[in-house]
């Protein structure tokens, strides 16, 4: 089911793009959007994990230099079926951790210094299963592909406001209705597009708490770590960029949104009640 509604709401995404590229040059403009959309997806797919790893300073550690970083990752990677990813450390006090890579033979685990000190081993093992769950779900993938359809969205936008501005619209230009078509898809589709990405977003993390519970066989451990990891990131805040938000287990980015619509995490409550049930269920 959670399959189904990602690759439902890809579909709106990609359906937004072609939209706005059809408005700004009709046919052609379709084209050039799905070209732009091509080429952003291929550069994302290939060179995201390294993006990423070197925006927050990601350190590789080996065996001998993160034994029970290592020890844990090579566990739930042997019992989820992954090959062992590549394991990083950040240097910072603020707990949190991702996983990246472009499928699961180029993945790599990252966790923060501070998640290091502040979690049990069973919670950590909790965050490392939901981290590898989200690899083998291909979930790094597809939620890079959103992000990239829906930044590529609001380029477009703002190239319909600027062909608004001087009478474009494909070639009817002495028509008000296209003029003001034009100016409400403009508006409209990056706001559309947004609310679209970040329910990708809840989505993938709900179904990654669930898979990596299964993986590790402790909902409890990974709910407790969701409790600390809440208050330790209020704590200790991290200089994170808001477009790689979405890939850490819990949002790196402090104050509470005007609407959990444009949250790219589940509310941490639901979460943690979601994994109880699966314990009490078991």
């Amino acid at each position: 089911m959670n399959r189904f509604k990602t690759l439902m709401l890809l579909t709106v995404l990609t359906v937004l793009f072609v939209i706005i590229g059809q408005l700004l040059g009709g046919r052609q403009g379709m084209i050039i959007a799905f070209l732009f959309a091509v080429a952003m997806n291929f550069f994302s797919y290939w060179f995201s994990d390294k993006i990423v790893l070197s925006m927050y300073h990601a350190q590789p550690v080996t065996d001998a230099e993160a034994p029970r970083l290592h020890a844990l990752v090579r566990r739930n990677a042997q019992q989820a079926g992954l090959p062992m990813p590549k394991v990083y450390i950040i240097p910072t006090a603020s707990p949190n951790a991702f996983a990246t890579g472009r499928n699961p033979e180029h993945a790599a685990v990252a966790c923060t210094q501070g998640i290091l000190d502040l979690l049990s081993d069973d919670e950590l093992e909790g965050v490392l299963s939901h981290e590898l769950a989200h690899v083998k779900n291909r979930d790094i993938l597809t939620q890079s592909i959103a992000a990239t359809i829906a930044g590529a969205i609001s380029m477009l936008a703002h190239m319909a406001q600027w062909g608004a501005m001087f009478g474009g619209g494909r070639n009817d230009r002495n028509s008000g209705s296209g003029l003001i078509g034009l100016l409400a898809m403009a508006i409209i589709a990056p706001l559309a597009a947004l609310l679209v990405q970040m329910a990708i977003s809840r989505s993938r993390e709900y179904a990654a708490d669930a898979t990596g519970a299964k993986i590790c066989g402790k909902p409890l451990a990974l709910a407790s770590a969701l409790r600390k990891l809440h208050s330790g990131v209020e704590r200790h805040p991290m200089a994170a960029n808001p477009a790689t938000a979405h890939m850490f287990i819990m949002s790196p980015l402090t104050g509470a949104s005007f609407s959990h619509l444009f949250a790219t995490h589940p509310p941490v409550e639901e979460r943690i009640a979601r994994l109880e049930q699966l314990a009490y269920s078991a």
